[in-house]
């Protein structure tokens, strides 16, 4: 009697499931890539509209330009603020 048991064609090889993994990851990396993708457009299209007259950026860049150590000392404390509830 043998010792050795015979392969069930059912199961698969070794490299049959390296070969699915790693299928497996590179699906699992293109979806990823395809989110982020997606995230960095949505929040470049943001950037873009708050950057128009009126918006947050734009604002907050007039405001910059006219009191520049004004707004460093606000942004200081915004610093020490948020650094503090940590």
């Amino acid at each position: 009697m043998s010792s050795e048991t015979p392969e069930s064609p059912l199961q698969p090889t070794l490299g049959e499931r390296a070969i699915d993994t790693a299928t497996d990851v590179s699906r699992t990396i293109t979806e990823v890539s395809d989110g982020l993708r997606a995230a960095a457009d949505r929040l470049s299209d943001a950037i873009a509209s708050s950057r128009r007259p009126g918006g947050a950026l734009a604002t907050v860049s007039a405001v910059t330009r006219e009191a520049p150590l004004a707004s460093l000392f606000v942004a200081f404390l915004l610093g020490v603020a948020v650094a503090r509830r940590r």
